[in-house]
């Protein structure tokens, strides 16, 4: 290992390689795993398995077209309407298609699901889909029911390896570009290589670039600026979609209102009472996310305040229908059988990430990638809700499918390179400035000034992976001259032609010590 700069270097040999590292411990890359047998795997885990997942924290389900008046085909039509344009409609018709079979492994591996009175699948209504299709788990704790169930498959599966307290820090290739495995670094701020013959990021988004999130800290785009440094293509990083309801209580990560509340007909007020999602959209609460996280900005930069009102809608049965809300809300001092829940928007799902082709495969060899760092082309500009879950358990099954028996070829030795990690408070100073100037309302000015701080930052603390993610979702934001679903512009505020805008950095341009 050599310094320099700010920047390591790692160079790593081409002998006793993994068959396939999978690189993050959320419901993407377990499901994986455990798809893989008996292909031997090694799952890398930042936290004890089962924690700091985002997955975990998924309060509103699983979207299939599980109900016998429903269809795919009408899941697909959902999904693409909800996506303003930029959704790719073959694969919204493959991830419908595939959902209802993903589901019953689910069943299988014995998550939970909350049944009707007659044993059937009890399936709720949110917003922008047509007909109730998101099964749930005692309300609002699907994510967690099913992270529970696959850590205890996974936990029980010899063919898993599990490397518990690291994450990965960079990539390795070799000198045809080809990816040979990741440098991780553990709890410590120590560096070792792990390398590999078919190397999966299923890694999370980047919500943790943001100060108001619903995603764990950690959560910052580390897979997109790793991949953009090897050279993968990246598409549509100007698309972050903000939970219009997360819990105004001042925590970070701050706790999540689901969906399903107001799918149950909970409705939002400001503070005087008055509801005001009507003078918005025609949809009112089950309007699409981006126009309902827009008038919740609104209303409170107006000083009139957004509130969720479920007093009606929940009442009594709050504790057992939502217990992870009501326990939220009950740790702040609200009863949400009596009292409003203040909210405001938060970063929550990032539509944009890493390009993967229909089986999984990034632009560069020896790297697959899946889940929230990717950009599959089904969430378009604005995620249909409960799809995030629907998507992840799809494309680790295509993956595991391509590689559970494919031969793989023997590795040759690589190099990768990892620049230091960002000041607390370097990083909270981009944070602010995330939310405040690249957040749900976006203008060319505040955007630019975002541009300047991360120019800044870099000078001073050389190229940190949050500041790369970062300036890739600025640079997107600032280049596309519309307003379409998340990505919301005061100053272009119609809605242009549609078009995706893809990234890739030169393969001529190198990481220098």
């Amino acid at each position: 290992m050599t310094g320099g700069g700010k920047i390591q270097t790692l160079t790593a040999g081409g002998s006793a390689a993994s068959d396939v590292l999978i690189v993050g411990a959320g419901l993407a890359g377990l499901f994986l795993a455990l798809k893989l047998a008996p292909r031997p795997c090694i799952v890398i885990s930042p936290a004890p398995l089962g924690q700091a997942a985002s997955s975990a924290w998924a309060q509103g389900g699983l979207a299939a077209a599980l109900d016998p008046s429903d269809s795919p085909a009408q899941h697909a039509a959902d999904t693409i309407a909800a996506g303003a344009g930029l959704v790719d409609p073959v694969v919204a018709r493959l991830i419908a298609e595939e959902g209802p079979a993903r589901v019953r492994d689910l069943l299988a591996l014995g998550v939970p699901f909350d049944r009707t009175p007659d044993g059937a699948l009890a399936l709720s209504l949110e917003a922008a889909h047509s007909h109730p299709r998101v099964a749930r788990v005692a309300g609002d704790l699907a994510g967690k029911a099913i992270m529970d169930a696959l850590v205890a498959a996974v936990n029980a599966a010899p063919h898993i390896t599990i490397i518990e307290g690291a994450r990965a820090a960079g990539l390795i290739q070799d000198d045809r570009m080809n990816v040979t495995g990741v440098i991780l670094r553990d709890t410590e701020g120590r560096l070792s290589v792990q390398t590999a013959r078919e190397t999966v990021l299923c890694t999370g988004g980047s919500g943790g670039l943001f100060q108001v999130t619903t995603n764990p800290p950690e959560a910052r785009g580390d897979a997109i600026a790793m991949a953009w440094e090897a050279g993968a293509l990246l598409a549509d990083l100007e698309f972050v979609q903000f939970h219009p309801t997360a819990i105004d209580i001042g925590r970070d990560p701050a706790p999540l209102a689901t969906e399903a509340l107001r799918g149950e007909g909970a409705t939002l007020h400001n503070r005087d009472g008055t509801r005001f999602m009507p003078r918005y959209h025609d949809l009112g609460e089950l309007a699409p996310r981006d126009e309902v996280a827009r008038a919740v900005h609104m209303e409170r930069e107006s000083g009139r305040g957004a509130f969720l009102d479920c007093r009606k809608a929940v009442g009594d049965h709050f504790p057992e229908h939502f217990p992870t809300v009501f326990a939220a809300c009950k740790s702040a001092g609200i009863d949400p059988r009596t009292d409003m829940i203040p909210v405001a928007p938060a970063a929550h799902y990032h539509m944009g990430g890493i390009v993967p082709d229909f089986w999984g495969r990034s632009s560069l060899d020896g790297l697959s990638v899946c889940g929230e760092c990717t950009s599959t082309g089904v969430h378009g500009a604005n995620r249909l809700a409960s799809n995030s879950l629907l998507e992840a358990v799809v494309f680790s099954h295509r993956i595991a499918e391509r590689l559970r028996e494919a031969p793989l070829p023997d590795i040759r030795a690589g190099i990768g390179h990892v620049p230091h990690e960002l000041p607390f408070q370097a990083l909270q100073t981009l944070r602010q400035a995330m939310s405040s100037r690249c957040g749900v309302v976006r203008d060319a000015e505040s955007l630019a000034s975002v541009a300047r701080l991360i120019k800044g930052l870099r000078a001073e603390h050389g190229p940190a992976r949050s500041l790369t993610s970062a300036s890739l979702i600025v640079d997107s934001a600032i280049n596309r001259h519309e307003s379409r679903g998340g990505h919301y512009r005061s100053d272009f505020p119609e809605t242009g032609e549609p078009h995706r805008q893809f990234l890739q950095r030169p393969m001529e341009e190198k990481v220098s010590a």
